[in-house]
């Protein structure tokens, strides 16, 4: 296999401002800095990334591995979104003290609240490691060789990889494999809910705003980080202080205007952009639907219950909110594709780069990718979907079916050694603990009878009459006793015997099989990146997301979803009054916002126009991860808080098109105006460096 070094490749300038990709913020010199210039920004690569000064990328925060947080003072006070640290808000509320429908305000540093398991990551430093890391993988080993090889070397290089006794190091793959980068980080694992705002600003519109624009959602939420003594990560203590930064972001009261630049800098999950024709095809047309079916039938059981239960409504509110997110951005991502006729497109770009292959005489090499990409897909798509209804089935949605898959996994790892028991259990006992901390029997029920015959016919609801997994008293009695014991109980319980030989299909037949069939595909793309890069070397070519740092860059830009509509680009509180909805599950307002908003109450946190701006759109290439990014003005401070993606534009993930490809923010005076008007907590933004850059 010929690995190509990337480098050059990404500093091939092309005459036009980019607006789309997710760049390594170490890679910025030349042609990045070059297109952000033209964009409007005032900043160098080096006031975005630099090892040995301190620089924006020092005020990122990787938030608890699936959000992005960022430093906004010099007490380590953090901003995200509020459904990022909705599970934190949920799981210190209760019925006497409500912060999800109330919200929660820490008036001082002791009344900031501890988070189990929470913590915030910060990259120190970023290298490239291509050589270390590919070393010995040549064209003549098998797949499973080439990656048996690539983890030895990438695990001997991070163990010898010289940092400090409170870093770690982690290496990741980039462009398929082509190239690999090593990241040393910082974890803080001692994080404090400092403020929530209700449910009704935090969460407004909730599903059927969800994805869509014009928005008024004030999704946020502040934390803070503490540290040791020397300032340095730490477990949680009451003798630590709050973290002192290398940077922290000023926050603009200027706010913004159509056509101002615009940067995302956060921690992106997962995007596939270089995906064959094939592939979307696949996803789109045969794999979301099945999968958008079974949330839906979810939901319709949980919402029901959520809106006549305060009990069910506060236990169900983050399980909620992570089903029902991806089911509407599957949706989103469906519509997204059929409008941008992206299968299409891609198609024609696939002929472009096949007579490529003639001109440059590289047919012999090559011509097989594109057709096996077709024959892969097709044996592969019965099996993906399969599989991915019984994650959906046992794992997302029903909680009992999930107790007893993590049963299953205890068995099969007391049956290998009868020694693991102790391990798995407590493993176990965490996991039915966590779950019925939140759990609902007849809800639970219902989504069962809901969402099984999407998977198999025989749909037993009596099992709930029986099994003992539904009580996590009699779930842990299950547990107790030797091995043989442990066993034989579970094997008795009459939810375990129903689902067991499902989750032993899963294990011995269909997860194998899908295993089987994904590899080859996972090593045609390897090589497709490979093929792409040499006969196409003049296209645009940003590594795909993985949960690592990224910036992108835009400006703020309205749009137009379809014919004769167009979106402006900023909305305003008066958009929450006119979509007020009293007593509503998602558009009641609370009565003080009301009130603010009559009286004009806004500080010096309204616009030129004497309107609060609550959101605006922009260009930036999101995706999920970069929830609670900050979105960076062409000075380096702080004006939004990304938090979504418009509905027709969730494609972005495989195909963006900068015609309809806009991500929603949280504008920051909302949330100052929140913060100070609406909770009265003053001394927070007291704590805030606030700028004027526009002067």
């Amino acid at each position: 296999m010929r690995f190509i070094k990337l480098i050059l490749l990404l500093f091939v300038f092309q005459g036009f401002a980019q607006q789309g990709g997710m760049w390594i913020p170490s890679l910025l010199e030349g042609m990045n800095e070059n297109e952000m210039i033209a964009l409007g920004s005032k900043l160098s690569a080096t006031d975005i990334y630099d090892v040995n000064n301190s620089s924006l990328k020092d005020a990122i925060g990787h938030f608890n591995g699936g959000c992005t947080t960022e430093v906004i003072s010099n007490q380590g006070l953090i901003l995200t979104n509020h459904h990022c640290g909705y599970g934190q808000i949920q799981s210190h509320s209760t019925l006497e003290n409500d912060y999800l429908k109330n919200g929660f305000w820490a008036m001082s540093f002791e009344e900031e609240l501890p988070n189990n398991n929470l913590y915030v990551e910060f990259i120190v430093s970023i290298h490239d490691v291509t050589d270390d890391v590919l070393k010995n993988v040549t064209e003549g080993l098998t797949e499973k060789e080439k990656q048996s090889t690539i983890t030895k070397n990438s695990n001997a290089l991070m163990e010898s990889w010289k940092r400090e006794s409170w870093q770690d190091v982690k290496t990741k793959a980039f462009y398929n494999g082509n190239q690999y980068f090593l990241f040393v980080t910082e974890r803080f694992e001692d994080v404090r809910l400092v403020g929530a705002p209700p449910t009704s600003i935090g969460k407004f519109g909730s599903d059927t705003d969800n994805w869509v624009f014009p928005r008024h959602t004030g999704d946020f939420s502040l934390f803070r980080i503490y540290a040791d003594a020397n300032n340095r990560p730490a477990k949680y203590s009451k003798d630590n202080k709050p973290y002192t930064p290398k940077h922290y972001l000023p926050v603009s009261l200027d706010g913004v205007e159509e056509g101002d630049f615009t940067m995302v800098f956060g921690f992106p999950g997962t995007t596939n952009e270089y995906l064959p024709a094939a592939a979307i095809h696949h996803i789109t047309e045969e794999f979301n639907p099945t999968n958008i079916a079974i949330r839906e039938a979810a939901l319709k059981v949980i919402d029901a219950e959520m809106k006549t239960n305060d009990e069910v409504r506060i236990k169900y509110a983050s399980k909620q909110a992570r089903i029902a997110n991806a089911w509407k951005k599957w949706i989103g991502e469906n519509l997204g594709i059929k409008k941008s006729n992206a299968v299409e497109k891609r198609r024609e770009f696939e002929a472009k780069f096949t007579k490529a292959l003639k001109e440059k005489g590289l047919t012999e090499k090559y011509e097989e990718i594109l057709p096996e990409f077709d024959r892969l897909y097709k044996e592969f798509a019965p099996i993906n979907i399969k599989r991915r209804n019984f994650i959906e089935v046992f794992i997302v949605t029903n909680e009992l079916m999930q107790m007893t898959f993590r049963a299953y996994q205890l068995e099969q790892a007391v049956r290998a050694d009868k020694k693991n028991l102790e391990k798995a259990k407590a493993s176990l006992v965490g996991r039915l603990k966590g779950i019925h901390k939140n759990y609902d029997v007849n809800v639970d029920r219902g989504v069962f009878e809901s969402v099984m015959p999407f998977y198999n016919e025989n749909v037993n609801v009596s099992i709930y009459d029986q099994t003992a997994f539904t009580s996590l008293e009699n779930a842990l009695q299950l547990l107790e006793g030797n091995p043989k014991r442990v066993i034989k109980n579970l094997n008795n319980d009459p939810a375990y015997q129903y689902a067991k030989p499902m989750i032993e299909e899963f294990f011995n037949s269909i997860n194998a099989e899908y295993e089987s069939k994904n590899t080859p595909i996972s090593a045609l793309q390897t090589k497709y990146m490979t093929a792409l890069m040499e006969v196409l070397p003049d296209e645009r070519y940003f590594p795909d997301a993985n949960s690592t740092l990224r910036v992108t860059y835009g400006q703020v830009r309205g749009y137009s979803p379809r014919d004769a509509v167009y979106y402006n680009p900023v909305s305003y509180l008066d958009g929450v009054m006119e979509k007020y909805v009293p007593e509503d599950y998602e558009f009641d307002v609370p009565q003080k916002l009301i009130d603010l908003y009559n009286a004009k109450d806004f500080g010096n946190y309204a616009d030129a126009n004497g309107k609060v701006p609550v959101c605006f759109l922009g260009t930036n290439h999101t995706t999920g991860g970069n929830s609670g990014s900050p979105a960076i003005d062409a000075y380096g401070n702080l004006i939004g808080l990304n938090f979504d993606r418009v509905w027709e534009g969730t494609m972005s993930d495989m195909n963006y098109d900068p015609e309809i490809c806009r991500n929603i923010m949280v504008d920051l005076r909302y949330v100052l105006f929140i913060i100070d008007k609406y909770a009265g907590a003053k001394h927070l933004i007291e704590e805030m460096t606030l700028v004027h850059p526009k002067g």
